[in-house]
């Protein structure tokens, strides 16, 4: 596995420092920076603090996905399914949580509440154009290619 540094800042007192759950883990658990329990009522989206700020390499970007048991057993996961930091935000990192379940849920202070993790990316260079070429799917769309 590549490695390489991602400085970060502590901007609260009761930030954790992200942690790798195993050794094989793509991404590192976030956690939330509170003293107090939040309730997310069902259907309701709220922000979660980290109290972390990040540098991340040219080149790379922070992606924040939900935490797998958190989604499948609570209903509660980002809003915006994926999460973008790009490498020349310095911001804090802050979860937008949602619950996708039919009934209120607690995060509790400190506990685990998303996974954050790092690709490479290429900027693409647009141009326009007046034709685009064939392919065998052509324009189909949303279920085009079946079901199995």
């Amino acid at each position: 596995m590549k490695e390489f540094k991602v400085r970060f800042k502590r901007l609260s007192d009761l930030s954790k420092i992200p942690v790798y759950s195993s050794p094989s883990a793509a991404g590192a658990d976030l956690y939330a920076a509170t003293d107090r329990p939040i309730e997310i009522n069902a259907g309701e989206t709220v922000m979660v603090k980290t109290g972390l700020a990040v540098e991340i390499p040219d080149g790379y970007v922070g992606l924040i996905f939900a935490r797998s048991g958190l989604a499948s057993k609570r209903g509660v996961a980002p809003a915006n399914k994926v999460g973008v930091i790009d490498s020349d935000y310095r911001g804090e990192i802050i979860v937008a949580l949602h619950n996708h379940s039919n009934e209120s849920q607690t995060v509790d202070a400190g506990e685990r509440i998303a996974q954050m993790a790092f690709l490479p990316y290429m900027a693409a260079t647009f141009e326009e154009a007046e034709q685009l070429s064939d392919t065998e799917r052509g324009i189909g769309g949303f279920g085009s290619t079946g079901r199995k």
